[in-house]
């Protein structure tokens, strides 16, 4: 009798094992099958930025939101409304702590600062993944073109898709090339 109840405790951990990495892997694969698609602008980053692991840390021209509300503070997540420009670029459109119940695509992010009219926030989706042979020129490539001081006048944007508050990045493109592709060059 207690074979059985082994046979049973161990066939209910195997399947708990398989239904939670499943569930995060259909819950992105949802959201880019069926999200919406925005292009997130990168900004000039500091050339000595480490290659931290096998991934390029991304960071945002829409990192903050015009603001004189002094409730947001440092940590908090905060709702991003997102709506897009006319080359169909993200901005931020309204920016709240407590979740708007309206069909607009948003983004939940963390409070980084609020000050000066501003309140900054991190958003989640900010490491775009690579193979291991890629990443270091990946890296050389992205840190080149997001110079503050760069002649190079390519467009950087990462590709990302967003439905129900989740982001999840695709692609950076780099002049309407994937980065995998770029670095194949």
């Amino acid at each position: 009798m207690k074979r059985i109840y082994v046979i049973g405790l161990f066939l209910v951990l195997t399947a708990a094992q398989l239904f939670v990495p499943g569930q995060m892997i259909w819950k992105h694969e949802n959201v880019l099958s069926s999200g919406n698609m925005y292009k997130f602008k990168t900004q000039p980053i500091d050339p000595t930025d480490p290659f931290r692991g096998k991934y390029i840390t991304l960071n945002f021209e829409l990192n903050s939101f015009r603001s004189f509300d002094n409730k947001f503070t440092y940590g908090d997540q905060v709702y991003v409304y997102l709506r897009k420009d006319e080359e169909g670029f993200a901005i931020a459109d309204t920016v709240s702590k407590e979740s708007l119940k309206n069909e607009r695509d948003y983004v939940v992010a963390e409070v980084t600062g609020n000050y000066n009219g501003k309140v900054n926030f991190s958003l989640p989706f900010n490491r775009f993944y690579m193979e291991e042979d890629k990443a270091p020129k990946a890296e050389k490539v992205y840190t080149e073109l997001n110079r503050v001081d760069s002649l190079n006048s390519a467009l950087v944007y990462a590709k990302v898709y967003i439905k129900d508050g989740l982001g999840v990045l695709e692609d950076v493109m780099i002049d309407e090339v994937s980065m995998k592709d770029y670095v194949k060059r």
